[in-house]
């Protein structure tokens, strides 16, 4: 949190999976409330509530732009862990206009051909084929818009050979230009202390990324003609607060031509 400080940047943390009593779930931490897979579900009894890709790329993204004013104009990046960079590679790969930047901590990059994909293809979508376009390595058949993508893997995870395998995501990229940075840490295993001792750099690796973007968007703001509106009242968006302690509520506000001395 005190890098997401730094960077001026909000950290956003969805859940695994749908909840409530309602929901289906099975006892077991690889499916059902313990691993939504960050798809949406085309089989029963998971169809009705397991939609988390939609969540993910659609609902959330939404609300937090509406509510909080969070993600606006594509300014967001992706990241996760396990499971979760499994979800952020392919959610970044097949929508690579709504992201700006991706990494992953000890992702399961080939997910069709390990068992903890094809437990969660078959239930959740019927066949591991049809897991084909939710696996990062399948997905990587030519270079992408991410000038870099990031992951970080512990050389002591007890999951690495099994379920996780870098290297052939590493070599997808390589056959198509497309640049992966991984770092293999020595020592660490698949823990929340691996994550918590790497996450730092991660969220510094987004922040500059998005600064770099706005940058962008604000050289190209800056070549807008204005002189059709000089000398004009004009219409815009504002958050106001019309009394002390009210929260700010978005309206659209007229301004007036600007007086000598002041700017608009």
């Amino acid at each position: 949190f005190d890098q997401a400080e730094k960077e001026g940047i909000a950290l956003v943390m969805p859940d695994t999976s749908p909840r409530g009593e309602a929901v289906p779930n099975v006892d077991s931490y690889d499916l059902g409330i313990g691993a939504g897979f960050y798809v949406n579900a085309t089989q029963e009894p998971y169809k009705e509530n397991y939609q988390m890709y939609t969540y993910v790329t659609e609902e959330l993204p939404a609300l937090l732009e509406k509510e909080f004013k969070i993600g606006m104009f594509g300014l967001r990046s992706i990241s996760g862990h396990s499971m979760g960079g499994h979800g952020a590679l392919t959610i970044a790969l097949r929508e690579q206009d709504k992201w700006v930047s991706v990494s992953a901590f000890a992702p399961i990059c080939n997910p069709t051909k390990v068992p903890w994909g094809e437990k969660a293809f078959k239930s959740y979508l019927g066949s591991v084929e049809a897991g084909a376009v939710h696996d990062a390595t399948c997905l990587l058949t030519e270079r992408t818009k991410f000038d870099d993508i990031l992951i970080d893997q512990g050389t002591d995870d007890e999951f690495l050979i099994q379920q996780l395998n870098p290297p052939v995501f590493y070599d997808a990229a390589k056959k198509v230009g497309q640049k992966v940075t991984i770092h293999m840490r020595k020592g660490f295993d698949h823990s929340y202390h691996f994550i918590a001792a790497f996450i730092e750099s991660h969220v510094e690796y987004h922040g500059r990324r998005l600064r770099a973007k706005l940058g962008k968007m604000r050289a190209t703001y800056s070549t807008y003609d204005f002189s059709s509106s000089q000398g004009q009242p004009i219409a815009c968006k504002a958050m106001i607060a019309r009394q002390p302690r009210e929260p700010l509520v978005e309206e659209t506000i007229t301004v007036d031509p600007p007086k000598a001395g002041e700017v608009r």
